[in-house]
């Protein structure tokens, strides 16, 4: 169960649909729409599977669904650790976390 997970969307007739809608609900997750003319709302989800598709999907062939699984895993590792994001100051997602974590302890 998703419960307690909001997705986020835009309000494309995809994510509006009752399909996804009722999905949505069977999985316990709530819809989570972002607002009319206010695409920036999903810049940081769209540019990060934007990365994902430069760095892994479009350049690789995955033999197994398994072999895809692993290579997603070994992916988000690395980039959650290891590269540096300007919005981020230079730091890796992990890192950032930390630091937001530590503030908000103190």
């Amino acid at each position: 169960m998703a419960t307690g997970l909001s997705i986020r969307h835009d309000n494309g007739s995809q994510f509006t649909s009752e399909a996804f809608q009722n999905e949505l609900r069977f999985l316990g997750a709530a819809s989570s729409p972002s607002f009319v003319r206010s695409p920036e709302g999903n810049g940081c989800a769209e540019r990060f599977i934007r990365t994902l598709k430069e760095q892994l999907l479009w350049v690789h062939s995955f033999s197994t669904v398994e072999e895809l699984r692993q290579a997603l895993l070994d992916w988000a590792h690395r980039y959650n650790e290891h590269w540096l994001l300007e919005r981020h100051h230079f730091l890796s997602p992990s890192q950032a976390r930390r630091e937001l974590m530590l503030k908000q302890a103190a």
